[in-house]
């Protein structure tokens, strides 16, 4: 006896789309524009590899209007995190969306778990600029909390 297994998404309501792993299913729904498309897209995303998202996140964003591109955008995050790597389509598209919109937590999520190697050179000019900024301003923040640490045992001696 074979047992059918149902899947446990549901388009009407959203449920379980993040337990998404059939692309055939994802592009059925980026045909008709179905309104729970950003969560399938993720679901997708943390089910199945780059190859197999990569052109159906590219679809979404060209169908999903404003905030609504937060999701394909976080369906990629979601790919740097997991697989530590990206498409040619998908550094392609962060790079048209750019710093300062809605691809800002998929570029650094790239910047932290894809290997610098693996990363096209505009990211890698991102990467020295973040990690020399961050560096300088831990060092510069040090003898901040130093002197604050400082402050308040002062005030605390002189309140004793």
């Amino acid at each position: 006896m074979v047992v059918a297994i149902t899947p446990d998404w549901n388009w009407e309501t959203g449920k379980g789309l993040l337990g998404m792993d059939d692309p055939a299913e994802v592009d059925a729904a980026l045909d008709r524009a179905d309104r729970y498309l950003g969560a399938a897209v993720i679901g997708l995303a943390l089910n199945c590899p780059p190859e197999v998202v990569s052109p159906r996140i590219i679809r979404a964003l060209e169908l999903l209007p404003g905030p609504g591109r937060d999701f394909p955008f976080t369906a990629t995050a979601h790919l740097a995190r997991l697989d530590g790597r990206l498409t040619p389509e998908l550094y392609a598209a962060l790079r048209a969306e750019g710093i300062g919109g809605a691809a800002d937590h998929a570029i650094d999520d790239t910047l932290s778990f894809v290997p610098f190697r693996d990363l096209p050179p505009w990211l890698k000019r991102r990467w020295v600029y973040v990690t020399v900024r961050e560096t300088l301003l831990r060092w510069w923040l040090r003898p901040v909390e130093a002197v604050g640490e400082a402050w308040r045992a002062v005030r605390g001696s002189r309140s004793g």
